[in-house]
């Protein structure tokens, strides 16, 4: 991984904007915001992410690594997705590295404004995204509604 995520003023800005967008449905499909409780305190909190889709499979990726949205999903085993007035909620599965290469590779080509979190482009085969598999989760989602 080339950089660290930090939640900079801009990264807020950006984020209010994508929230405002998702929750009227604008913008490209796959983003979300992801809803979850915080492992220790309980609370409600939310992030917008992009889904990776494929032939009725969906993914969540972690571009920026373990940060604490990670945690908390793997904790709880659930996630819920909002968009446009609609909620889903969905069972997570984290993949191992060779399951996850090829999300991740998708992922890069959906969100070139993580780049700077991978070493392998989208132009890279899929086997270096093994090597980047280890500093990114992919969970596979399970619909439970």
């Amino acid at each position: 991984m080339n950089s660290t995520y930090k939640l900079t003023p801009t990264r807020k800005i950006i984020n209010l904007i994508m929230r405002v967008m998702i929750r009227y449905d604008l913008g490209p499909s796959g983003r979300h915001i992801l809803k979850f409780k915080g492992r220790k305190s309980g609370r409600d909190y939310s992030t917008p992410v992009t889904l990776v889709q494929d032939n009725g499979q969906k993914w969540l990726v972690a571009p920026y690594g373990e940060v604490p949205w990670v945690k908390n999903v793997r904790a709880a085993g659930t996630v819920e997705f909002f968009r446009g007035g609609k909620t889903e909620k969905y069972s997570i599965q984290e993949l191992a590295a060779s399951e996850s290469a090829p999300v991740l590779k998708k992922y890069v080509a959906l969100e070139p404004i993580t780049w700077s979190f991978f070493t392998a482009r989208p132009e890279s085969p899929v086997e270096d995204f093994v090597n980047e598999a280890s500093l990114h989760p992919v969970f596979a989602l399970k619909s439970l509604n």
